[in-house]
């Protein structure tokens, strides 16, 4: 009988043990599994609900707001050629007899950093380079080179000081002339600028060279001059009264920047001031494009009135 009850005891108390163990083994699966989701360092952080980002994509893109705002991606930018502004008034004839007689052609391109290449990742990538390799597509089978003879710093004046040694003495054909940036920037007045461009481009001439100027550039430091489109104003007039080529930096950047909407960050460097890759490569195809058009642009010719019989 004792026997018996103690059997009965025995496996009730299994039972009583069985259905614990079955109530309490999910609960222990669940305890376990995050342990060992930190253990293997794969626990996923949920998105806060606060950041508007995470519900709204549109919080991380500032065009999608304001369609017209500029867009900060400056790789992916593509250079288009303005035909209005890569264009001289002025046809490049001592260019376009040298193509026409199959011969060498040399371009010196003078100027202060923007020539030099200053805020180019290297020397290959600043606008005279980058020239050189243009207009070798214009033209493939035709030797041209293209001299830098960029200064960092420099005025009108220094250059100027220059253009025996480091213009008259290469004998080019072409000369590309940067001016005008530095004399802003140190307020300069406009009247002795102008007389020192006339000066420079009365030498030049006299060696029977083309001449191209390079007005300054659309760029914050500029900008922040109150006299800056008086500055740009002052070379076009000159240019036109020289008549010689005018390639207009100032309107293609600015058109890149309020027309095509690029932010200053896609063509220009952290200072403010000094142009990128991107700003110098595409500064040298408009130039390319524009020294090929008036090199090979036909004579204008003048026509006669008939003589009275």
């Amino acid at each position: 009988m004792t026997h018996t009850l103690s059997l009965q005891r025995v496996a009730m108390l299994s039972a009583v043990a069985l259905a614990v163990v079955a109530i309490c083994n999910p609960l222990w699966a669940q305890s376990r599994i995050p342990s060992a989701a930190v253990a293997a360092g794969k626990v996923a952080e949920a998105p806060k609900a606060s950041d508007p980002k995470a519900s709204d994509p549109k919080a991380s893109d500032p065009k999608a707001s304001d369609p017209k705002a500029p867009d900060p991606k400056a790789p992916d930018a593509k250079c288009a050629v303005q035909a209005d502004i890569a264009h001289f008034d002025q046809r490049l004839s001592r260019v376009a007899l040298r193509l026409s007689g199959g011969v060498p052609i040399k371009i010196v391109a003078i100027g202060s950093s923007s020539t030099r290449g200053a805020g180019a990742s290297s020397p290959a990538n600043s606008y005279p380079s980058r020239l050189e390799a243009e207009l070798r597509r214009h033209f493939p089978d035709h030797p041209i080179t293209v001299v830098n003879r960029g200064v960092n710093g420099e005025e009108a004046t220094d250059m100027l000081a220059r253009f025996p040694t480091n213009v008259i003495a290469e004998d080019p054909h072409l000369v590309i002339w940067q001016v005008g940036t530095n004399s802003l920037l140190r307020d300069r007045p406009l009247d002795v600028r102008s007389k020192v461009l006339q000066d420079g481009i009365a030498q030049l001439k006299s060696q029977r060279m083309d001449v191209v100027l390079i007005d300054p550039q659309y760029v914050p430091r500029v900008l922040a001059k109150t006299d800056h489109d008086a500055a740009v104003a002052q070379i076009a007039s000159v240019a036109k009264e020289q008549k010689v080529g005018l390639m207009h930096r100032y309107d293609m950047m600015r058109h890149w920047h309020d027309i095509e909407r690029l932010g200053f960050e896609t063509f220009v460097t952290s200072d403010g001031l000094h142009m990128n890759d991107w700003g110098y490569n595409c500064l040298a195809t408009s130039l390319g494009v524009a020294i090929a058009d008036a090199a090979t642009r036909p004579t204008e010719t003048a026509v006669l009135p008939a003589a009275k019989r």
